[in-house]
């Protein structure tokens, strides 16, 4: 390593640290309010809203409450149980603070940029511009509140970031390289085990690193460490998810009722028909928009025996299988959702921030914003983006570009984007913007990497790795 280099890490990671603490505390603290998910992660840390404010505002502390059991498996808990900790030896009287939570995510938000900006091997100039790029994707405000909350997507998001430096780490020889390794590590098990859906980074995981190779590594040197990496994550994984409901099988049920009665059937198109190829009886028109929780809910009422079978996934692909032009109306309105990024019913501020209910601070607004205009283009938007996407990783994987490594980390961003839009869309049914926002986060990602791509190497790195990677010369007959 050389200090040069170090200097530039540490650099960037204060410099970044210091935007999103301005960011997060001034003029008041910021965070997202709990939509009601996050008793899920309370409940295992002994804290628990007794007089829940809602969606309205942030509850920045949480007192203890009575034992309850949660099944739940997010990496967000482990973030959480840290940061009760370290409250407690700082002398908070709460059980979980968030603004304990809020500095960790930070941290590790800055740290996840310092390891992007070291990886890409840039110059000053170009650092700058690189790290003002991602902080324009960390810090927006459709994601920067979920760092101080009690959700699961504040895990996602930074363990992605965390995982896209240690990516590009690994394609470096020497020290940087294991440091890559360890990085790789730490981000691929926060962002794989966020939520069952950032699941879906596994195998993208292992294939990004199939095509980890520094510059003159051949047979051994080239696969062990990959290979030690993929086998540690994997193992990690199986341990984490092997120690409650894995893969949150418990809400299957709840999710596919969901998918039924409010995005098939949402009484604005065939109600009788669509009623009908799904094997419903015609009167449970009456639970269209229900909520699973709600009172006026299917699972309330004894009829909904006689058709519990047909509230199954396999009924619902059935079902998809045989409509593909609905099919493509509720992805159209799942891309609407996606563009629109901000969630509608979560609040920004305390309760005692002097902010009305539901008030949201647009402090870094320009991404998400120009998103929110696009978003009634719904697919007529969404899918040009991602073909432009689509085209500068292709771009920055070629080996002439001299940008593999970020090629490699703009397909796999996208790749997960494209995979976690239709869960979303085809197979939860409510709160869609809440939940797309593993898609759209991952999209700005990867928009980003795009243009960072057009950023050259710094001239004294360029020389040697087109020497180590010569383009195959093909001739005509």
């Amino acid at each position: 390593m050389k200090i040069r280099e170090i200097r530039l890490t540490l650099g960037v990671f204060v410099a970044a640290l210091g935007v999103l603490l301005i960011r997060w505390l001034v003029p008041r603290p910021i965070g997202m309010a709990d939509n009601g998910d996050g008793w899920r992660i309370l409940c295992q840390l002994g804290a628990k809203e007794l007089d829940r404010p809602s969606e309205f505002y942030v509850r920045f502390a949480y007192g203890e409450a009575p034992p309850c059991v949660s099944e739940y498996i997010s990496s967000q808990s482990w973030i959480e149980k840290l940061a009760a900790g370290i409250g407690q030896l700082l002398g908070s009287s709460a059980v979980l603070n968030l603004l304990v939570v809020g500095m960790m995510g930070v941290l590790l938000a800055a740290g996840g940029i310092a390891a992007i900006v070291t990886g890409l091997r840039l110059s000053v100039r170009n650092s700058v511009i690189a790290t003002a790029a991602l902080l324009l994707v960390a810090a927006d405000s459709a994601f920067f509140g979920y760092f101080a909350s009690v959700m699961s997507e504040g895990a996602a998001f930074l363990g992605m970031l965390i995982l896209a430096g240690g990516l590009l780490l690994m394609h470096r020889t020497g020290p940087w390289r294991y440091t890559g390794a360890a990085v790789t590590v730490l981000g691929a098990m926060i962002g794989i085990n966020a939520k069952s859906q950032t699941l879906l980074l596994i195998p993208l995981l292992a294939l990004a690193l199939l095509f980890v190779r520094p510059a003159a590594s051949r047979g051994l040197a080239r696969w062990a460490l990959p290979l030690a990496v993929l086998a540690v994550v994997g193992a990690g994984s199986a341990l984490v998810q092997g120690q409650g409901d894995a893969a949150n099988a418990e809400y299957r049920e709840m999710n596919t009722y969901h998918v039924i009665f409010n995005a098939i059937v949402d009484g604005k198109h065939d109600t009788s028909g669509d009623l009908a190829a799904l094997g419903l009886p015609p009167d449970s028109a009456k639970y269209i928009g229900t909520g699973w929780w709600g009172s006026d809910s299917a699972p309330h009422f004894a009829e909904y025996q006689e058709f519990r079978d047909k509230i199954s996934r396999r009924n619902v692909a059935q079902y998809y299988l045989s409509h593909p032009v609905r099919v493509v109306e509720i992805l159209h309105k799942a891309a609407k959702e996606t563009l629109t990024a901000r969630v509608p019913n979560l609040g920004s501020f305390g309760e005692h921030a002097g902010q009305p209910p539901l008030a949201k601070e647009y402090r870094v607004p320009i991404l998400s914003t120009v998103s929110g205009w696009l978003a009634p283009l719904g697919l007529f938007a969404l899918l040009p983006i991602w073909l432009l996407i689509a085209w500068g990783g292709i771009r920055a994987f070629r080996k002439r570009a001299g940008r593999r490594e970020v090629g490699i980390l703009i397909l796999m961003f996208l790749l997960f984007s494209m995979g976690q839009f239709l869960l979303a869309g085809l197979a939860e049914g409510i709160e869609n913007v809440k939940h797309q926002q593993l898609t759209i986060f991952p999209t700005l990602l990867a928009a980003s990497f795009v243009a960072i791509s057009f950023l050259p190497r710094r001239k004294e790195e360029s020389a040697p790795l087109e020497e180590a990677e010569p383009e195959v010369a093909v001739s005509s007959h």
